[in-house]
């Protein structure tokens, strides 16, 4: 089980490919076999999943009713991003250009380590998001965790 974490900026290369940092490597299981699946994420960002951690999203997609026009538009929208991209020889993955244009990430990139996944923004639009949230962390923290057993 992945457990990603912290924030890390990196440029991207003219060939799309960004470093993963050792911090984030170190967590990625024997099983991944350093591949990852990257694909659309949401809010303008791309997913980055270690491929035994895509098989666990992968299993919940499945899972979705193939009846529900907004899960069929969900599974096609998600899945017809989705690349499989090998860390190479300097721990560098390759982000498809098609990624990178809905991103709009072009110089550096905001890499975020978010438990099973990471996350790979344009720092610019990730501060956008940041401040374009109504609530602040607290207010939203309080309303997230009012029912789970996570200390606040």
């Amino acid at each position: 089980m992945s457990a990603f974490k912290g924030s890390y900026v990196h440029s991207i290369d003219n060939k799309g490919r960004v470093n993963l940092p050792a911090k984030l490597r170190k967590y990625i299981s024997p099983e991944a076999n350093d591949t990852f699946i990257v694909t659309r994420g949401f809010d303008q960002c791309i997913f980055g999943y270690p491929l035994d951690e895509w098989y666990n999203y992968e299993q919940a997609i499945r899972g979705l009713r193939s009846s529900s026009a907004d899960s069929r538009f969900v599974m096609r929208h998600l899945l017809q991003y989705a690349s499989e991209v090998q860390l190479d020889g300097q721990s560098r993955i390759m982000l498809p250009q098609k990624l990178l244009q809905f991103a709009e990430i072009k110089n550096d990139a905001l890499i975020l380590g978010v438990l099973e996944r990471i996350e790979i923004w344009d720092p610019d639009i990730y501060e956008q998001y940041i401040q374009q949230q109504e609530a602040s962390y607290e207010e939203v923290a309080e309303k997230v965790f009012q029912n789970n057993d996570i200390p606040t």
